[in-house]
């Protein structure tokens, strides 16, 4: 059972003892009117006193015990709230008689949600702190913390338990903290520039608006199924065609594919879609948000990311098949040959299959030679047609698009196009995937007639793009899997040998 652990049973007991006492373990009654990091500002002049204390400037501060230095008739505390941590000093002369003994020393530990009156006050060793004159447990904690919960290198126990992980340590907070702040700013730009922010299905008949394998649900009403969405551009190109002009949607996805160190089933994107602009709008429109977060969240142009220094205020632009040798180093004679490709690939026991088209190929010499070299933000230019579906095709070689996708330090950020509106084109590029899928590739866009029949009533010249906010938030806080900016990420199940999930110790 869950609660058989003796630690665990002796907490227990202590909760009752406090009912015993007349006191309410889980006492919903808070009076708190001062945060930590309120306590500590209004206090800052304190040690310009002269006995460096003021007994008249009375707070309230509630928090969490994360150290207990118990002594005979003194005690010293640390409590921890969302916005610090307060020294707090407890004397056995300064609470009702007996409460000390009694309450305080036989109930109270590491763990234990606290509310704490007193005025300020400098110890000895300098460091302003709370003196105690009223003290009440608020939540007694059953399970005791770790102690040394930061040596911890099992992280499956920290994303499996985000709650202990976020207990014990600040900096992860921390890292949610930025993460709630670029989606509020990003929410923020967008509307500054005149965009609506709408909502779109998340339960899809058709699974589109990207090569992904979508993960599958049954509709008992309508008896049908549905696919949870990979993407919402669809739906948000059929709005451009109703006449919105600039939309936006800050949306969670989910693609039926592997985990890795950026790539969870599901997560979190932005999307947004500008009527009468082109991909090369989207290049200046990126480089304004990228300001805009920076000057925001007041950070430097220069950021470390693992062994990296990457740059903001340096970005650059190549179309693909350059950089293929511009960066790759792959020879210039070969980047638009098919069958050069595929003996170089052979040669270089690069994994290609012979059936793949230029383009795919041209993707899979990207993919081994240039990405983790684009350090700085890279936007990288002129896609092939073959690998993209949903793009306009580019006026002076229409073998190309009119696409670009971001690269920070060897990562794709984002993925921009000139929007496809000839319906006709767009109903042909929907068969030719619908061949690849009839051929083997699980990911290619299923077709969607109504999507063409929307186009078919005129969508004005549009430029849509999508921003990954997960490796966006991984780039800005320095972390390098993205289960370290997703509070709950996905993981692989703890079975027993019945195959029920697994009890956690």
């Amino acid at each position: 059972m869950a609660f058989e652990n003796q630690y665990i049973q002796q907490r227990i007991e202590k909760a009752n003892k406090l009912k015993e006492l007349g006191y309410n373990p889980y006492d919903n009654d808070s009076k708190r009117d001062t945060t930590v990091a309120q306590f500590n500002s209004i206090n800052s002049d304190i040690e310009k006193l002269e006995d460096r204390r003021d007994e008249n400037r009375v707070s309230i501060v509630s928090g969490r015990i994360k150290f207990f230095r118990l002594m005979g008739k003194a005690s010293f505390l640390k409590i921890e709230d969302e916005s610090g941590m307060l020294q707090i000093y407890v004397a056995r002369d300064n609470l009702p008689e007996g409460y000390y003994n009694d309450v305080f020393k036989k109930t109270v530990e590491v763990g234990d949600i606290v509310e704490v009156h007193g005025y300020p006050f400098v110890t000895n060793k300098g460091e302003l702190s709370l003196h105690v004159n009223a003290f009440k447990v608020l939540t007694k904690a059953i399970s005791p913390l770790p102690e040394k919960f930061h040596g911890i290198t099992d992280k499956e126990l920290r994303y499996r338990q985000r709650y202990l992980d976020l207990i014990m340590n600040a900096e992860v907070r921390k890292t949610f903290h930025i993460r709630s702040k670029v989606i509020s700013l990003t929410r923020r730009f967008f509307e500054d520039k005149g965009f609506l922010e709408v909502e779109t299905p998340m339960m899809h008949p058709i699974a589109g608006g990207a090569n992904a394998k979508p993960f599958v649900t049954h509709h008992n009403a309508l008896g049908v199924d549905r696919y949870l969405r990979i993407a919402p551009e669809l739906y948000l190109k059929r709005l451009i065609v109703g006449g919105f002009e600039a939309v936006f949607e800050i949306n969670r996805n989910f693609r039926n594919e592997g985990m890795d160190a950026t790539h969870n089933p599901e997560f979190t994107s932005i999307e947004f879609y500008w009527a009468y602009k082109t991909y090369k709008d989207l290049i200046e429109i990126t480089k304004e948000y990228f300001e805009y977060l920076f000057k925001h969240l007041d950070l430097p142009t220069v950021l470390p990311y693992a062994e990296m220094s990457v740059d903001y205020s340096q970005f650059a632009e190549i179309p693909l098949i350059e950089s293929l040798t511009t960066v790759g180093g792959v020879p210039a004679d070969i980047t638009n040959d098919k069958e050069k490709i595929l003996a170089f690939c052979k040669e270089k026991h690069i994994d290609v299959k012979p059936t793949m088209n230029l383009g795919q190929l041209q993707g899979e010499l990207f993919d081994e030679y240039v990405e983790e070299k684009l350090i700085n933000p890279t936007f990288i230019t002129m896609y092939p047609v073959e690998i993209s579906p949903l793009a306009r095709r580019n006026d002076e070689n229409p073998e190309l698009t009119d696409r670009f996708e971001l690269f920070i330090a060897g990562r794709e950020i984002a993925n921009a196009f000139s929007e496809l509106n000839d319906p006709l084109d767009q109903l042909a590029r929907f068969e030719g995937q619908g061949e690849a899928k009839e051929g083997g590739d699980d990911e290619a866009h299923e077709m969607d007639m109504d999507f063409v029949n929307a186009l078919s009533y005129g969508m004005a010249p549009t430029a849509g793009q999508g921003i990954g906010m997960d490796r966006l938030v991984m780039l800005l806080t320095n972390e390098h899997s993205i289960r370290d900016v997703l509070l709950f990420p996905a993981m692989k199940p703890l079975v027993n040998e019945n195959n029920q999930e697994e009890e956690e110790n």
